[in-house]
């Protein structure tokens, strides 16, 4: 094997000192992705329509609208705050992140469950998140999920549990609990970059992966399943994610290595879409990808823009699974001010309106809260107004049904009173959480 791993024996493990991938730094992501990267757009680029002369109304009261926040469990980056803590701690922590999305009147929560092959609940697949205690397989002394279900429920809020599929460690040399399901089967693992990585080209992994998380979904009484864009690791300069042996087993009848990728994702999706509706029908599945699907420079149904592609760099092929009804929403990170040359949030809101358009898909726009103000963030995002334009944009496209904030943490920074202006120009009535499409009528248990 060409990655080495070390059983867990105890002691804490190191955490890097910043979140990497997803929505790390702009650079990561939203910044470098967007090649080439063009120059920030300034306040005037903002076109009329998005620049209304009066405050805009507030959404109707009554209306079936997701406000949504995630809350990331990732390298502690916002609960539980720090690795170790008690568990009373760790439930008060939890509960004033409640109390503050009901503060902001926010409607539902999207908590990150099983950040890296682990649990946040007793999983009879995958040891204890490292996370909670700081070290992986160690008890928390209580039940996490159980409980932040029900304090969820309690204040009114719908509860997603966000779960990332295929990333094992963040880091390589990060120790696996005894008994972890890669010491067990080391064949499952691909090192790529500075993470561990579970072989989505092989079938066994995908058939256990689905396991491990419908155990969560068919215990616990979630409102929805949560992905957010990491399915293949997003691609670095010169290194290759090896899965040359699966690809030779499993890849006949594909015309590239690619093809094949997508294909093993696309199955992931399908087959969760078929077990969540046969076993918990009441749960809303979807996923928040990449903003972008592909440029109209690469395919002529991509979007106008410059920027790196789901579709050929995660594998992940958006428009195929809202084209076939695999999921009940779509949640793109529209991680862009509006105006920007290489990816214009004026541009994508259209034309993701337009996938989802007479699917029954809703679509849910994903917002960079973490950018309003954020030091070293361009000018445009130290303008407090951007992030409420975003939002105001939105309005006139019926597809758009809601929106979630990233992050809980910059929403209780509100630097700028950037979310102060959202909450005053757009949630001044009460919003019901949305109730799934294909059941129009069902309310979750907890209404």
């Amino acid at each position: 094997m060409s990655w080495k791993i070390s059983v867990m024996s105890g002691g804490k493990g190191s955490w890097p000192n910043r979140l990497m991938g997803r929505r790390a730094v702009l650079g990561g992501l939203a910044g470098a992705a967007l090649t080439p990267l063009a120059a920030w757009a300034s306040l005037s680029h903002i076109p009329p329509d998005a620049e209304p002369a009066t405050r805009p109304d507030a959404e109707p009261a009554g209306d079936r609208r997701m406000r949504g926040m995630w809350l990331s469990s990732v390298l502690n980056s916002n609960w539980p705050s720090r690795p170790g803590l008690p568990a009373a701690v760790q439930r008060d922590e939890f509960a004033s992140w409640m109390d503050l999305a009901v503060s902001l009147k926010l409607n539902s929560v999207f908590v990150q469950v099983r950040p890296t092959a682990d649990a946040f609940w007793p999983s009879p697949y995958e040891p204890w998140s490292q996370y909670l205690t700081g070290v992986q397989g160690r008890d928390p002394g209580y039940d996490p999920l159980a409980f932040m279900v029900d304090a969820a429920h309690e204040r009114g809020l719908a509860f997603h549990a966000w779960f990332n599929p295929y990333r094992v460690s963040m880091r390589r040399d990060t120790p696996l609990a005894a008994g972890h399901p890669l010491l067990r089967e080391p064949g499952w693992g691909v090192a790529y970059g500075d993470g561990l990585y579970y072989n989505p080209g092989l079938p066994e992994v995908r058939a256990f992966v689905q396991d491990a998380i419908m155990d969560a979904v068919t215990r616990y009484d979630v409102d929805g399943l949560h992905f957010d864009d990491y399915f293949y690791p997003y691609p670095l300069a010169g290194q290759e994610f090896d899965d040359t042996r699966a690809y030779a087993e499993h890849g006949t009848g594909f015309p590239d290595r690619a093809a094949w990728r997508r294909h093993n994702v696309d199955l992931l999706v399908q087959e969760l879409s078929t077990r969540v509706r046969r076993d918990k029908p009441d749960v809303q599945w979807g996923i928040s990808p990449f903003g972008i699907w592909r440029n109209a420079t690469t395919d002529p149904l991509g979007s106008d823009t410059k920027g790196s592609q789901s579709y050929d760099d995660q594998y992940a092929d958006t428009r195929k699974w809202i084209r076939s009804g695999w999921l009940d929403y779509v949640a793109p990170q529209l991680y862009w001010n509006i105006g920007l040359p290489a990816a214009d949030y004026a541009k994508l809101v259209p034309w993701w309106s337009d996938v989802v358009k007479g699917t029954g898909t809703a679509l849910w726009i994903g917002q960079p809260a973490y950018r309003s103000g954020a030091p070293g963030e361009p000018s445009v995002w130290q303008n407090p107004e951007e992030l409420t334009r975003h939002l105001t944009l939105n309005r006139p496209h019926p597809e758009i049904t809601g929106d979630i904030f990233f992050s809980a943490t910059d929403l209780r920074a509100d630097r700028l009173g950037a979310i102060t202006r959202v909450i005053q120009d757009h949630y001044q009535t009460p919003a019901t959480a949305p109730t799934l499409t294909r059941h129009p009528n069902l309310l979750p248990s907890w209404h």
